[in-house]
């Protein structure tokens, strides 16, 4: 079967649709778990493209359902995030959010928006074998959404055998991808150390167990993990991110010091690793000052994000076809950012890729920056590289 390059054209009837679907949804972002809107136009859309519709899937996850036209054949599942930021957006063009403290920072309307080009171009011709699944989920942003789906029996209920992502990336030109044969974003996971000590007269010093200074020096050795115990070929961050102390009085040593912070890594054994150490450094740091600290690790946190090979070399043979090989980047450095889709490729093949939004001009702004927008112009080739992923997996 032979994939048009281009499957949607720029300026095309398709590519305006999508424009308008995605302004939209920019309009009226929703946050994690509370996608309903979203949800509902995401469910009109497919039902109108006479798919079979699943819908309420770890709450507002939709999933559509899609049999091709030359019968039984694989079954792959294409998934779109829909959740915004609790961000208050500074743009003021015409479709800013309406929603005041919350923002499509992300690209999310974007991809929902792509995803969704796809299905109306498949469903229009769906000359090909096999079954695909179009998962719409919530909750990616920090919420998990892809595990409660999974949790919810996402693949108990459908037979999904491989499974693709793709996320906008900032900085990278406009017409071009990027494609990991391995890691492609960072476990991400939140640590809360509580430092307690003797609290005291702030003039008489040594009567008092000072937690501030011991969480002082904690913050400093934290950061020697990194440097002294990981390997250097490995990547790795600990970030300490909040720090409370005290009640506002300047005279008055607290009795505890309570900080929050995030650790980041591309492969589960560093990941053990920063726990085990993080542990082992603040316990015994606070006991050099003769204070005590408990350390906690929020559970739920992101696997990082790995790609399996052989579905990561055949998205790379893809995008080759559809920009051209200079445009269509192999490997390029991991980011210590994290995405949930890591549950999805934990539990079947598949592979996440990045397209370009923009390297200069209004499309730079960094992801989750309150001026950032998604860029419209490159609607039309994402979607037409869900097309040609979904033609070449499901030739008959």
């Amino acid at each position: 079967m032979t994939v048009p390059a281009h499957a949607i054209p720029a300026d095309s009837p398709l590519h305006q649709q999508m424009q308008q679907w995605r302004r939209d949804l920019h309009q009226y972002p929703e946050t994690a778990f509370e996608e309903n809107r979203t949800s509902a136009v995401v469910t009109e859309r497919l039902q109108a493209l006479g798919l079979e519709v699943h819908t309420g899937i770890a709450q507002t996850g939709v999933v559509g359902i899609l049999r091709g036209s030359r019968g039984e054949g694989r079954h792959i599942a294409l998934r779109a995030d829909m959740d915004a930021l609790p961000l208050q957006e500074l743009n003021t063009f015409a479709h800013a959010s309406r929603h005041d403290g919350c923002m499509h920072a992300c690209g999310h309307d974007g991809h929902t928006s792509m995803l969704l080009g796809a299905v109306t171009h498949l469903a229009r011709q769906p000359d090909f074998a096999g079954t695909l699944y179009f998962i719409f989920q919530p909750a990616e942003e920090g919420q998990a959404g892809a595990y409660y789906m999974l949790e919810d029996g996402l693949l108990e209920r459908f037979p999904i055998e491989e499974i693709y992502g793709m996320h906008n990336w900032p900085t990278l030109p406009a017409g071009a991808f990027a494609v990991h044969a391995g890691a492609v974003m960072a476990s991400a996971d939140r640590f809360e150390i509580v430092v307690t000590g003797v609290g005291g007269h702030g003039a008489m010093p040594d009567t008092a167990i000072d937690p501030v200074l011991a969480s002082a020096q904690l913050i400093t050795a934290l950061q020697s993990i990194v440097a002294r115990n990981i390997n250097p070929v490995d990547s790795a961050v600990i970030s300490v991110t909040d720090l409370h102390a005290g009640q506002g009085a300047f005279n008055v040593i607290p009795e505890s010091v309570r900080m929050l912070g995030t650790l980041r890594s591309l492969s589960q054994t560093v990941r053990d690793q920063l726990m085990q150490r993080i542990r082992q450094v603040a316990e015994n740091t606070a006991a050099a000052f003769g204070a005590q600290a408990s350390v906690s690790f929020k559970t739920g946190g992101y696997p990082a994000t790995v790609n399996h090979v052989a579905q990561a070399t055949l998205c790379h043979e893809v995008v080759t076809a559809l920009v051209g090989a200079d445009r269509a980047h192999w490997n390029p450095p991991p980011s210590m950012g994290a995405e949930d889709f890591a549950f999805f490729l934990q539990q079947r093949p598949g592979a996440y890729i990045w397209i370009g939004n923009g390297g200069n001009g209004q499309h730079c702004h960094a992801l989750h920056n309150p001026h950032y927008d998604f860029n419209d112009t490159i609607l039309p080739l994402g979607a037409s590289y869900w097309v040609a992923l979904a033609q070449r997996l499901c030739r008959a």
